[in-house]
């Protein structure tokens, strides 16, 4: 049975993400060829420019791809939580963490936004505010936090897990960074907390 076009666009879409990720973590957003990234998935840049309008396109699509692996792996660490406050710690540390990993770190945290600009307004970024928010709506309905504006809380919560591992990726010195960013991380989301 023949491939319906939707199919066909779907697998290119697919092969010229898988191909750039491969690029852009070697190579980084300015050195990646959109030539050798084309031939690498065997399609051409017409294909590239059809799917995704350009080569800073085709970066939003895998930093997207990515950022949703990342909350994914952070949302199973947090799974393992005593609480749902320990789940909401453990998940920013989690992303925190996850700016040692090279890909994270050169994609998503070093081009992503030297080239897409301001990471707390991406659309992967929303996703993970929502879930935030909700965590925190819960949390407040428990009575552990402050009585506090949803929203505001849980935009503080994310954005500063988000700096923090912006700042781990930058540093040249990330594994000593990132236990000072997790303690500040970790301190500051207590200042959440409710006094009993």
């Amino acid at each position: 049975m023949a491939r319906s076009r939707i199919e066909t666009m779907e697998e290119n879409r697919a092969k010229l993400i898988a191909a750039a990720r491969k690029a852009f973590a070697e190579k980084g957003f300015a050195g990646a060829s959109m030539d050798e990234l084309t031939a690498e998935a065997g399609l051409t840049r017409g294909a590239l420019y059809h799917n995704f309008g350009d080569k800073k396109g085709l970066l939003a699509a895998v930093v997207k791809q990515i950022d949703d692996e990342m909350a994914g792996r952070a949302r199973d660490i947090a799974a393992g939580s005593v609480d749902e406050w320990q789940a909401l710690l453990a998940e920013g540390a989690a992303y925190i963490e996850m700016a040692l990993d090279p890909e994270v770190q050169r994609i998503v945290l070093l081009d992503g936004p030297a080239v897409l600009g301001d990471p707390s307004q991406w659309p992967s970024q929303n996703s993970c505010l929502v879930l935030t928010q909700q965590a925190v709506e819960r949390l407040l309905a428990q009575g552990v936090l402050k009585p506090l504006d949803a929203e505001a809380a849980a935009r503080l919560v994310s954005g500063a897990a988000l700096n923090a591992a912006l700042w781990v990726a930058a540093s040249d010195e990330p594994q000593t960074v990132l236990p000072k960013a997790i303690a500040a991380f970790q301190a500051m989301a207590e200042g959440l907390l409710a006094k009993s």
